[in-house]
């Protein structure tokens, strides 16, 4: 199967690992990476997100070991609007966080009118942190969490290391 799943990816966390390795877990993936223009729009909230480029290398590194793990093809390509490339005719499957489903709906009402065949839509739970909380990118930018979830000794009541 030809699987498609796209996002800003900054940083990476174990909530995007778990999208990854159920993207593997089906077929070969092709991976939307949002571009410096789109990511900003993308966001529910206002914060900065890392150049392309450099997400664009972290993610490589991170697809790496699951299309090894899986021995499974990948490929990256750089998402200029929000349906990206899901509404292209190859793909059969799109994986996507319970927040994007939606969108998910949307990218097949436009694979309909294209004459395309539906994908089918695999939502993947979040990930909880510590406190029970998804992670998410921007909890970990904002120093609550690290990228597995742990709180940050602020947060958790211990003594910040210094």
């Amino acid at each position: 199967m030809n699987v498609a799943l796209g996002g800003t990816f900054d940083p990476i966390h174990d909530g995007h690992r778990a999208l990854f390795e159920r993207a593997f877990e089906l077929g070969d993936v092709t991976v939307g990476l949002t571009s410096d223009e789109l990511a900003p729009s993308t966001r529910q909230e206002a914060r900065s997100v890392r150049p392309y480029d450099e997400r664009l290398t972290d993610l490589e590194d991170e697809l790496a070991s699951f299309g090894a793990d899986y021995d499974r093809e990948f490929e990256i390509r750089k998402l200029e609007e929000p349906t990206g490339i899901a509404t292209e005719k190859q793909f059969d499957v799109l994986v996507v966080s319970p927040e994007t489903e939606t969108g998910g709906k949307h990218v097949n009402e436009i694979r309909e009118e294209k004459g395309h065949d539906p994908l089918e839509i695999e939502v993947v739970e979040h990930v909880s942190a510590a406190d029970g909380n998804p992670i998410s990118s921007t909890r970990i930018v904002a120093g609550e969490i690290d990228e597995h979830g742990n709180l940050t000794p602020e947060r958790d009541g211990r003594d910040p290391v210094t």
